[in-house]
């Protein structure tokens, strides 16, 4: 009878050790789960995600901003996408997200070609009135790339989240990167519905070429604006025209 009354002792003991290990273990698994959801991450991180500004000299407002914004991504607490993207890559931009893509012109390069550390600008529209921008931390291929951005709705998305290696798909009909759909939650296929963008802003001065970059065929540098020349302009046309052909898509440029 003794025995039995230390065999279950024994299994008591072992019984409350088990489940204080489970409980141990689940409250990791939340912790875990909730850093992956916002992790926390440092300036230094994420200033090696982006690409160094090239030729851009800021006046003292917009050095300001990018200041700020920085103490702002190092506090605790919720960010939205504008002083993340600002902070990251310490572009003199102000104003909301919307007012980005005329905000760079004569300051940053623009274009239709993703480059990692450029800012990819979407337009105001629908349930997102004041537009987003957000970090491409790496090109996939011509009509993915992944992005680092923050405060993005979603389903299980917290307000002022910062997400990284989020993948976003070009579905465009001219792969010029005007209408993007953007992964949803942690699948890999999961994408959701179709946003309306400008294209992407460089992190280097308008007419400059990207580093490593050669110089293409006819002194081109790809799908850029140079300058403030006509949208319609006979050699931009041309350059889409190959750009297109090199796709297969059936498609034609009126020069």
């Amino acid at each position: 009878m003794r025995v039995g009354s230390r065999a279950l002792a024994l299994a008591v003991l072992m019984g409350s050790w088990g489940l204080g290990s489970a409980q141990a273990d689940a409250t990791t698994g939340r912790s875990t789960r909730e850093a992956t959801k916002q992790p926390r991450i440092t300036l230094q991180q994420t200033a090696s995600r982006s690409a160094k500004p090239q030729n851009v000299k800021l006046n003292p407002v917009r050095r300001a901003a990018v200041e700020a914004s920085r103490a702002a991504l190092v506090s605790p607490g919720p960010i939205s996408c504008v002083p993340y993207v600002r902070a990251v890559t310490g572009m003199g931009i102000t104003g909301n997200a919307h007012t980005w893509w005329d905000g760079a012109a004569g300051l940053y390069a623009r274009g239709q070609r993703p480059e990692s550390g450029s800012v990819l600008s979407f337009r105001s529209s629908g349930g997102m009135r004041l537009g987003h921008v957000a970090v491409v931390s790496r090109v996939v291929d011509k009509r993915e790339v992944l992005i680092d951005h923050s405060n993005w709705e979603g389903p299980g998305i917290r307000k002022g989240t910062i997400m990284e290696d989020v993948s976003v798909i070009d579905v465009s009909d001219r792969n010029d990167w005007t209408a993007v759909r953007v992964q949803v939650g942690r699948s890999d296929e999961a994408y959701g519905r179709i946003y309306p963008t400008n294209g992407f802003i460089y992190n280097r001065a308008p007419g400059s070429r990207p580093p490593s970059q050669p110089m293409m065929a006819g002194g081109d540098v790809g799908l850029e604006e140079l300058a403030e020349a006509p949208a319609g302009a006979a050699p931009h046309a041309a350059h889409l025209s190959e750009a297109l052909r090199g796709l297969n898509l059936d498609a034609t440029i009126t020069r």
